[in-house]
């Protein structure tokens, strides 16, 4: 069919159509996916994305919301030959507006994760939220994804950032959320359904996001540990010790720093090498608090406890991102090594050692010579259990067992009360995976939500649920 009303509506600078210029909206940045589209919408309000909704609705077009574009599980990419408009919330980029006192800001969805941070800081506060792509990452994408993070221990993931939001509905009506509210008990909390849908129930415009002070004092080091039986009782001691003070608590194995170290031009911390290593951030927004003498405390009896074999306390700003720059580079580092399978799982704290004892022997017997590397945020559970191909393997025989490995870890994680997606959500990746570890009941409920809200199946099909067909007007 003619988009040439839809063009109109948008008006220019307000769509993409010319195939060289779309490439970058079609293109999964680790090149995983490729897709199609017959034009990327670029509105620049929300009654723009409310018309192009409505005429879509129409009209029977399926709508594929994008974001930074820097998700990892396809969540973003329209399917190749389906039709799909994807809508670039780019555009809608402005700061509503900041409330100190009420400790609040409003941003609009195409602001980036990192111009958020920024904005909280230039009003003496501070927006927590913290990722490696933060400075393409946009708020509306890290929303509907749920995204976690390096401070999720001590701030929580997104959702529990989110006071309230405004969102374009499928059938392109406004939903105007954006109270500030601590307290709303009068019903659905309707805002926190969209959080994590991943653009399937709504296309979230703009949000009104928690603030905290600013952080006044932070102290980073990074501990050599034996084992992650030890780092888990170290947890432990750390937020207890420092009055729960711990903002990050981050696991790393020896492996992952060896490859950094390799291929990422770092320097090896430690003197000695520790199977282990973990990196713990320390911060308060009190003036006149010494965490250096409660990190102190903390290594000490951590010592005594023989929990820890050495430690190296960030004495600058520049050692200590010299420190973080070693957790950051882990995944892209990898990429050195050849083929790697990667999982995002989570399971409760305290069975984060038999996981990865389980995952370990479970992988390494199913392919000899495969070489894990797990790493993540330990103080929420969540793992990074990425494996590297064995050395002298063939990259794409590895990549061809990704199905057969994932199972074989998501079971384990399933076993242990976990889940096979932290952070990263569903996309296309693992929609057909969920339907084997959630129940029946699960299933049904999501399917009923998803009806009551898209009931032709317009939004981000094949996102997070099996595309079950669209019958829109013209469909």
């Amino acid at each position: 069919m003619s988009l040439d009303g839809l063009k109109q509506l948008l008006g220019p600078g307000g769509y993409v159509d010319d195939p060289a210029e779309m490439v970058p909206y079609l293109t999964e940045w680790r090149d995983r996916w490729q897709g199609d589209s017959p034009l990327i919408a670029r509105p620049r309000t929300t009654t723009d994305v409310a018309s192009v909704m409505a005429y879509c609705a129409a009209h029977g077009l399926a709508v594929v919301p994008q974001g930074g574009h820097t998700g990892l599980c396809g969540g973003a990419m329209p399917h190749s030959g389906a039709g799909e408009i994807v809508l670039s919330l780019s555009r809608l980029n402005r700061v509503r507006g900041i409330d100190p006192q009420g400790f609040t800001m409003t941003l609009e969805a195409g602001c980036t994760l990192a111009a958020a941070q920024q904005t909280a800081e230039q009003a003496d506060r501070l927006f927590p939220l913290s990722l490696a792509s933060e400075g393409s990452a946009q708020i509306g994408g890290v929303l509907s994804t749920n995204a976690g993070g390096n401070a999720v221990l001590r701030y929580g993931n997104a959702r529990d950032l989110v006071l309230g939001l405004e969102v374009v509905l499928a059938d392109g009506r406004i939903w105007n959320g954006l109270r500030g509210l601590r307290k709303d008990n009068t019903g659905y909390d309707l805002k926190q359904l969209f959080v994590g849908s991943e653009g399937t129930l709504g296309i979230i415009t703009a949000a009104v996001l928690k603030l905290f002070p600013a952080a006044r004092q932070r102290e980073t080091t990074l501990v050599a540990v034996p084992d992650a039986d030890a780092a888990v009782r170290l947890l432990g001691l750390a937020r207890e010790l420092s009055g729960d003070r711990v903002s990050s608590f981050e696991l790393m194995p020896r492996i992952g720093l060896e490859f950094v170290i390799t291929h990422m031009d770092g320097r090896d911390p430690m003197e000695t090498a520790s199977p282990w290593y973990v990196l713990i951030d320390l911060t308060t927004a009190a003036a006149g608090t010494d965490l250096g003498e409660a990190m102190q405390a903390l290594l000490e009896r951590a010592l005594e406890r023989e929990l820890i074999t050495d430690a190296v306390v960030a004495a600058s700003e520049t050692q200590r991102d010299a420190l973080w720059r070693l957790r950051e580079s882990l995944s892209e580092s990898q990429k050195y090594e050849g083929g790697s399978i990667k999982h995002d799982i989570s399971v409760p704290i305290a069975r984060i050692p038999e996981f990865l004892r389980l995952a370990t022997a479970a992988v390494a017997d199913r392919i000899p010579g495969i070489r894990p590397v797990p790493f993540g945020h330990m103080g929420d559970g969540n793992i990074h259990f990425n494996l590297s191909q064995p050395v002298g393997m063939d990259r794409r025989a590895f990549l061809d067992r990704w199905e057969e490995i994932n199972v074989l870890v998501h079971d384990i994680a399933a076993s242990l009360d976990g889940s096979i997606s932290a952070e990263h959500g569903v996309g296309q990746l693992k929609v057909a995976e969920i339907v084997r570890y959630k129940t029946d009941v699960e299933m049904d409920l999501m399917r009923r939500v998803k009806q009551a809200l898209d009931p032709h199946g317009l939004l981000n099909p094949g996102k997070v649920l099996a595309a079950a067909g669209r019958n829109g007007p013209d469909a």
